[in-house]
């Protein structure tokens, strides 16, 4: 990846924060940690429990997968250079970096999309709901959202590796992004920023779409409901997602339909950080406070995980009462005599 034209930059040197190293790196490490535990514990507890083995939450557990991997491929390496003098990252790391973030993050964005649909067949068949949406189906959705974003990684990292990068190597950003990335080039870049305008416009404005459209059938279909309870307990199924379709697709749109102003890299860094930290972060909270089932899952978890301590201690401390009496029975024998 390193040959050919841009051989003249072996390594980009990425600016990041100046102000406050020390305590962003405490805020982003504990952001960090906190999305691994969140995540981590959403999916094990899917995994683990028979009531949450349905559609819902088998697009979930793969959203859990893909915030993990999304935050996993920026965090670390900004974390490390918060603790260096020069936060610097090679030409190939670079471009894996941008490679697996889009991935991911393209991939997020159409799986929104899909659980959006998912929540429309839900309501609108609730008694066919697991036949129209069988495993099969969700498979063949989910490979279709990571194909979609290898897809769109492949061709923004192969449009980048045909520039020519002769200097400076000082990149505004954080970590590797197409737009600062581009702005570094030495070569022609018109088609680059078309092809990204271009990929970020149909992606998000095509899946929106999606979302908006299974809303609005939603919408129409709650309405046919007689009572008020019930058109309230089928749209509450909602709330979780749409949160979550706020927090992606408002950070997403402004990075990526203003990607080349020169005026806004404090506010475009800021946005990134929602993008890339704070909404994988708050994903497994958002559904596990809003989600009924998820919190009652995760209730029942945690009482037979200190009921079984309890036991367990309870076991333990019978045990040493049973060795003193035991021992003191001995003693008295032995005085005894």
């Amino acid at each position: 990846m390193a040959g050919g034209n841009h051989s003249g930059v072996t390594e980009f040197v990425l600016l990041g924060f100046t102000d406050l190293q020390e305590l962003l790196f405490v805020i982003f490490l504990l952001i960090y940690i906190t999305t691994l535990g969140g995540n981590l514990g959403m999916i094990v507890l899917i995994k683990t429990n028979s009531q949450l083995h349905v559609p819902m939450y088998f697009f979930l557990s793969h959203l859990s997968f893909l915030d993990i991997c999304c935050s996993s491929s920026i965090t670390p390496k900004l974390l490390s250079g918060l603790l260096a003098e020069r936060n610097i990252i090679s030409f190939n790391g670079c471009m894996t970096q941008l490679f697996f973030f889009a991935i991911f993050g393209t991939t997020e964005a159409i799986l929104l999309a899909v659980m959006a649909y998912d929540r429309y067949v839900a309501i609108r068949e609730p008694l066919h709901y697991v036949v129209a949406m069988s495993r099969g189906v969700c498979v063949q959705l989910v490979v279709g959202c990571y194909a979609v974003g290898s897809l769109n990684a492949l061709v923004h990292t192969s449009a980048l590796l045909r520039l020519s990068f002769c200097g400076p190597n000082l990149v505004n950003h954080f970590y590797c992004e197409i737009p600062p990335l581009v702005l570094l080039s030495c070569s022609d870049t018109w088609l680059n920023e078309m092809m990204m305008a271009t990929c970020a416009v149909f992606i998000i404005t095509t899946s929106v779409f999606a979302i908006v459209v299974s809303y609005a059938c939603i919408l129409l279909t709650t309405w046919s409901i007689r009572s008020a309870e019930g058109r309230h307990k089928a749209f509450s199924t909602c709330t979780s997602h749409l949160m979550t379709v706020a927090l992606f697709y408002g950070s997403a749109a402004f990075l990526y339909f203003h990607p080349f102003s020169r005026h806004t890299e404090d506010q475009e860094k800021t946005a990134s950080i929602f993008y890339t930290m704070v909404t994988p972060m708050l994903n497994p909270f958002i559904y596990s406070l809003r989600n009924k089932e998820v919190r009652s899952t995760l209730r029942r978890a945690t009482n037979k995980l200190l009921s079984c301590r309890y036991s367990h201690r309870s076991r333990s401390n019978h045990t040493e009462a049973g060795i003193t009496c035991h021992s003191g029975v001995i003693r008295r024998n032995k005085s005894d005599t």
